[in-house]
């Protein structure tokens, strides 16, 4: 249960990196980085029981007299059946011994272990949640990779982020998983674009089978620098061995056939449980780290208790305008010393979460030509997402000169020196802790419903169908607790004094809020009382649903009277149509709509909408040469789907491919795509509202610091000369920029190229390598806003005129941040394109030891799994207008991380090697595993000087190195009854690397915990434990 997390549940939505919780607006940044596999085959990964290559050996011939059986298989990626598993487009393959091998829980930790996968939203990560998981192929975005069961769509699961959310996997019935790369929506329609994610389930399941695994994370604190960097600020950080963060998961299955052997029903129910781990848990997270000249330090946050006070009225003044309440007296302002909060204990590492999930597959045969089948699937998942206290965070108020809040040193400070009179009043931004309070906690539930209704079956021997309809529901719902409410905050600041000398509202004085509550925490140390916290702190509710509804019929089958002269198999067609119908409903309450919630950054507006589109499809698979000298096969591929959307208007896809295999021990394959994403109904209906989205203003804080811009650069973005070098900064590192949708959004289109081979050869039983080049363009992409880090940067250091016209300083202080009254410009545009290449390898290798010998020596299998990325490319478009040469600029984030741009490392190069040795003992197997992260450099140490922003470049993390992970685990059954498994993951317990957070940025959700925990290790050695019974 969640019994740990102190707060009732009723749910909510929100998120904050490490301070300032981070609103969906501000989830909008750079797309992560990506790589990608090649193809894999069943045989292989039979051979393995791992992954596998797309290209069995071939079988032995058969006896003459005896007739050969043909088996036609559907691949992902088509909807023709082929009577081997070969491919045009490179698949990976993972088995569902694999799940077991690594003990995994979560359909997002899988995934993640794939070289082509980047990590998106995931169980490690607290500010900035959505509560769900997602899956990013090749670092283009969740949103252009498409989630399939068993070759049909997954209904977005978040209103939010309308992408599948992974948690609705029941991974105990995965089967296997096919990860197709490249372009497919000729085959599946939009989002397709880099690739296909297919879970397999099992079906056809007989007699019982219960699970069970429990797990969690070890760790020895005792990484000496990061201890001394908390010892030097105050702060304790923990020491020696923990155990935390356990995982319990359950889950039963039962199937049954029917006596006349015409059907099958399969049902199962899921269990899991997930206790947090706190950043305070891991010395290396206690504290939030912060990059300077030459080292790190614990920066904290300066909204802390006792209060940080801006004069607004002084720094235009260009007087010392920040200062501290001075715990030595109590009630007078000093200047602003180093002292910080410290909010990273608060935080979440790992986030608690309880799950229950229940389903049913069935199928019966009604005659010889209609097989019924259906699909029930049900999900709930709670979950909390947690940060520091909230408060107040440097919003301005009007404080009058003679208000009983200021002592006369305060009067003195606020007022007389920036030249007020008894009759005005001073300017002033707080940033006050809600020590008091407790911590601010998302409470976050997803209760998600799939049903599939359909029928299948053969017209005649050459044809079958399949029609079917679907729909797919996600409600979600959140609350946000332990808020400060600005409305109530600003009348709770002016004060006056009643007849009797008691500190009163105004509001309460003249009648318009009779509740009210003096708050006295802001210039003072005295405590607010509990009847001031109860009026101030709120709450805030949203809810909302997703929905997906399909009606698909298909005709698949071959024209045997169409066949090559020099081929043996008839072409082989599928055709058919489509409707789908996606909604989207978002309802959030006054204070989320508003923006009244201090913590939140902005106001998060409601949303609803939907839209419809009409497809018609068709593939051809023609065989054209088949057992000739030098050509064993050669073939080709075609696809068409034409797209109408009653919003987005009309488009088509298509796919060009061929295999050519000149003997059984090689073949070649390439593949083009046309493939298309068309809006999501966040960005169509999403109403326009500012929210943290920048990482930084290189005009905030003194000219006088080192690589600080010279004032006509300043000038560039709107800064007036007497602002030049006063312009406060954002203590949180976070600042604003303008969010919002766009009905006139049309769909992306994306060019993808694949090229590879594959090779099985006879004189090494077993063997099998491919190589595989991709390629991947989106044009027309789907900004959620042009990356507004860059849009500033061009518009200070380039003074580039489309990047200047959407930077919106405040009028007098010049910030962006102080207020809603600047930011920069982001809303959704169709602009600049996104580009990725790369070089997948795949090899796999089964050694009977007796072949060296050890006769009854069981064997050993080798598993290589590696992508190269070539380039990993963005063109932000109109912000980067060069007018000199009239092109699009560009950045490549292969081998960089960090900020918004690149956000998430891009690795060059990563691996998986497994090797798993089946013992001579029956049933036992031991299998090591070795992942490979390749290094990456901060994304200002580029040479491109679009992104190389030489004030966030610093010594002590310009690099991550190459990070080795090594795992041991094993299974053994016994009897074909009961299989025991076990492992460890991470055995040297290998810390991650530690980024700062200006390098990191502060609003970028992937970062958390001074790491990007999604990417690396973050948590320490994981063992587990588990056993699975069949009955």
């Amino acid at each position: 249960m969640l019994a740990t997390l102190a707060s009732p549940f009723s749910v909510t939505r929100t998120g904050c990196l490490e301070d300032t919780h981070l609103t969906n607006s501000t989830m909008r940044g750079r797309l992560m980085a990506s790589s990608m596999i090649s193809g894999v085959a069943l045989a292989a990964m039979s051979a393995t029981g791992a992954y596998a290559q797309a290209a069995p050996p071939a079988p032995a011939a058969a006896p003459a007299d005896q007739a050969t059986a043909v088996t036609e298989f559907v691949v992902t990626g088509s909807r023709i059946p082929q009577p081997n598993l070969t491919s045009t487009s490179p698949i990976t393959m993972v088995g569902s011994q694999e799940v077991k091998l690594q003990g995994s829980v979560r359909a997002e930790d899988l995934l993640n272990n794939l070289p082509q996968v980047f990590a998106g939203q995931g169980s490690q990560i607290s500010n900035g949640s959505t509560g769900t998981a997602t899956v990013d192929l090749r670092g283009l975005g969740p949103s252009r990779t498409l989630v399939l069961i068993d070759g049909r769509r997954v209904m977005p699961g978040d209103p939010f982020q309308p992408t599948t959310d992974l948690n609705f996997i029941p991974e105990q019935l995965v089967d296997r998983v096919e990860v197709l790369t490249g372009g497919a929506s000729a085959v599946y329609g939009s989002d397709a674009v880099s690739g296909v994610v297919n879970f397999i389930m099992l079906k056809n399941f007989e007699g019982i089978r219960l699970d069970a695994q429990i797990s969690g994370y070890q760790h020895d604190n005792g990484n000496d620098f990061v201890q001394g960097l908390n010892t030097a600020r105050g702060y304790t950080a923990p020491t020696g061995s923990t155990w935390d963060g356990r995982q319990a998961n359950l889950s039963a299955i039962l199937g049954v056939s029917s006596p006349d052997g015409k059907g099958n029903i399969e049902t199962y129910f899921t269990y899991r449980n997930i206790q947090p781990i706190f950043q305070s848990a891991r010395d290396y997270s206690n504290c939030a780290l912060q990059e300077t000249a030459t080292s790190f330090k614990c920066r904290g946050s300066l909204t802390n208790n006792p209060a940080t006070i801006i004069s607004n009225d002084l720094a235009v003044q260009s007087k010392s305008y920040l200062f501290t309440v001075d715990p030595a007296t109590g009630n007078t302002l000093k200047g602003l010393t180093t002292e910080a909060f410290n909010f990273a204990p608060y935080n979440y590492f790992q986030r608690p979460d309880e799950q229950y999930s229940a389903g049913a597959y069935a199928h019966y045969e009604l005659n010889p030509h209609a097989d019924a089948y259906m699909q029930l699937m049900f999900m709930d998942d709670h979950t909390l997402a947690q940060i520091a206290p909230s408060g107040i965070f440097g919003q301005t108020f009007n404080i009058g000169c003679t208000s009983p809040l200021l002592s006369a040193q305060e009067i003195s400070t606020l007022c007389t020196d920036a030249g007020l009179g008894p009759n005005d009043q001073a300017s002033v931004a707080i940033l006050r802790r809600n020590t008091e309070g407790g911590p601010r906690v998302a409470n976050l539930r997803h209760t998600d419903y799939r049903v599939v209704l359909g029928v299948k079956g053969e017209i005649n021997s050459d044809w079958s169908y399949d029609a079917y309809g679907q729909i797919g529901r996600s409600v979600f719902a959140q609350e946000y607790l332990h808020e400060f409410s600005l409305s109530k905050t600003a009348k709770a600041l002016d004060v006056v004094t009643d007849e009797n000398g008691n500190l009163i509202c105004r509001s309460v004085q003249n009648g318009t809020d009779p509740t009210c509550v003096p708050y006295l925490g802001a210039f003072s140390t005295t405590p607010p009382s509990a009847a001031s916290l109860a009026y101030i702190q709120a709450n805030g509710f949203q809810e909302g649903a997703t929905t997906e509804m399909v009606a698909s019929a298909a005709i698949t089958g071959h024209i045997s009277q169409l066949k090559s002269p020099w081929a043996e198999d008839s072409v082989g067609v599928a055709f058919g149509g489509e409707y789908r119908q996606e909604q989207l409903d978002l309802r959030v309450d006054q204070e989320f709509e508003t923006g009244d919630l201090a913590g939140q950054g902005g106001p998060t507006p409601s949303v609803s909408g939907s839209y419809q589109v009409y497809e018609g499809f068709g593939e051809i698979r023609v065989p054209i040469i088949q057992n000739a000298p030098f050509v064993k096969a050669l073939s080709f591929e075609g696809g068409y789907r034409y797209s109408h959307y009653n919003l987005a208007g009309e488009t088509n896809t298509y796919k060009v491919a061929g295999e050519w295999a000149p003997t059984e021990d090689i073949r070649f394959r390439a593949g083009f795509n046309r493939a298309v994403r068309a809006p999501n109904i966040l960005e169509l209906f999403t109403p326009q509202a500012v929210g943290l989205g920048l990482n930084h203003d290189p005009c905030a804080g003194p000219a006088t610091q080192e690589g600080f811009p010279t004032e006509a650069q300043c000038a560039n973005s709107g800064v007036s000369a007497a602002q030049y070098g006063h312009i406060a900064v954002n203590p949180a590192g976070q600042y604003n920029a303008l969010f919002g949708g766009n009905l006139n959004l049309k769909p992306e289109v994306a060019k993808t190229f694949t090229i590879g081979g594959v090779i099985t050869p006879r004189m090494l039983p077993g063997f099998s390598l491919s190589v595989d080049y991709f390629r991947i363009k989106v044009d027309q992409y789907i900004q959620a806003g042009i990356a507004p880090d860059i849009t500033l940067d061009q518009c200070v250091f380039q003074a580039t005129p489309a990047s200047c016209a959407l930077v919106h300083r405040a009028p007098g202080t010049g910030s962006l941040w102080l207020g809603t009254n600047g930011f920069v410009d982001a809303t959704s545009v169709n602009v600049g394109f996104l580009k990725t290449d790369g070089i997948d390898f795949s090899a796999a290798y089964r050694l009977p030891l007796s072949n060296l010998g050890w006769e009854n020596g069981g064997s050993l299998s080798f598993d290589y799994q590696a992508t190269y990325l070539l380039d990993l490319i963005t063109s932000p478009g109109v912000s980067a207008f060069n007018d000199a040469n009239k092109e699009f600029t560009q950045y490549d984030c292969a081998g960089l991380f960090g900020q918004t741009a690149c956000g998430t490392p891009a690795p060059v190069y990563r691996h998986n090697f497994r090797i798993t040795w089946r013992t001579p003992v029956q049933g036992l197997e031991v299998s090591g595993r070795w992942r490979y992260i390749g290094s990456v450099d901060a994304l200002a140490k580029s040479d491109n000087p679009f992104i190389n922003d030489p004030t966030i470049l610093f010594p002590i993390d310009e690099h991550i190195g190459a990070q080795s992970y090594f795992d041991l685990s094993g299974q053994w059954r016994l009897k074909d009854k009961v299989t025991f498994r076990a492992g460890v993951q991470n055995i040297a317990d290998k810390e991650p690397p530690l980024v700062g957070s200006l390098v990191g940025g502060a609003t970028n959700p992937s970062f958390n915990a001074n790491t990007y925990p999604q990417t690396y290790d973050a948590i320490g050695r994981y063992v587990f434990v588990g056993a699975t019974v069949d009955f």
